[in-house]
């Protein structure tokens, strides 16, 4: 009954004007109302100050900055062996596995369309077809920058209008096609595993999305926009794996996707698996079967 509420509010409440009300407030620097919103949160979810490169939570400006707070140089290692794909971020598998006849799955029977994930581009879903996803949920404890899986440059993104569901694992069991209905920023990067999508999902009261070539990202108009970098009309943007590309205000969830044959998932992850920035996620498939192929030989 408590799991039927929650989402009969979801559904009844306003989104868009409660997640802008709360951005107001987690953008606010008045002392009094950040730092006792920060001390609230840091408390109700025993937030680890002793990894962020400030330790101290009421000396960030306002709240946003506190959430998105820096980590400490080495508190994460980054997996630096060629054929290891990392975890973008702190957090938790949702989901992972193979994208089968276009769809990807989200929980307890529930799936979603690719192309409508990626904004309803079927030229650029073909290119993901039968490839691979995972889905890694960031919980409101976690650190919330998410980071480059593999070195890659950027293609395109797309911003996708849309509703702001809570994201976590009740939601998901519950609301149909949650992350392709969800506000996101699909960002597609070409690298040597071939085309990588980073989906970042928005979500009730996230107060943005920001990446770090374009800092926050917002559409003025509720309608998709598509943006090119193409090396002939500016300088390419590249990131190296472990590399910071985005950040979240308050939590969500990043959907990546491989195409076909790019990718193998670690055998010992499943739903619910913890994961954290850095740590191998994935092989590189080509990589793999290339040293089997030279194990053989030898």
């Amino acid at each position: 009954m408590k799991d039927k509420i929650f989402i009969l509010l979801q559904h009844l409440l306003p989104q868009h004007l409660i997640s802008r009300f709360v951005g107001r407030i987690a953008e606010c620097t008045n002392p009094m109302v950040k730092n006792t919103f920060i001390k609230w949160f840091a408390k109700r979810y025993n937030i680890n100050m002793s990894e962020a490169l400030i330790e101290e939570p009421t000396a960030f400006k306002n709240f946003n900055a506190f959430f998105t707070r820096e980590l400490k140089p080495g508190v994460r290692t980054i997996d630096d062996a060629a054929d290891a794909i990392v975890s973008p971020a702190d957090g938790a598998i949702s989901q992972l596995g193979d994208i089968e006849h276009g769809r990807i799955f989200q929980a307890k029977g529930r799936g979603y369309g690719l192309t409508t994930l990626l904004g309803g581009n079927a030229k650029l879903a073909e290119q993901f077809i039968n490839g691979s996803f995972a889905t890694i949920y960031l919980s409101p404890r976690d650190y919330h920058r998410v980071h480059m899986p593999v070195t890659g440059t950027l293609r395109e993104t797309i911003f996708v209008p849309g509703d702001l569901y809570s994201v976590n694992q009740t939601t998901a069991e519950n609301v149909d096609q949650l992350f392709a209905r969800n506000e996101r920023l699909v960002a597609i990067f070409d690298t040597e595993q071939g085309p990588m999508a980073m989906v970042l999902v928005g979500a009730m009261i996230v107060a943005g999305i920001e990446t770090v070539w374009s800092g926050h990202e917002a559409p003025v108009h509720r309608k998709a926009i598509r943006t090119a970098y193409q090396p002939e009309k500016r300088e390419p943007i590249t990131l190296q794996k472990g590399e910071e590309m985005g950040r979240f205000k308050l939590g969500s969830t990043v959907v990546l996707l491989f195409g076909e044959d790019a990718v193998n998932w670690q055998e010992t992850l499943r739903a619910e698996s913890p994961v954290q920035l850095g740590e191998r996620i994935a092989t590189d498939k080509a990589a793999s079967n290339s040293e089997a192929q030279d194990n053989n030989a030898a």
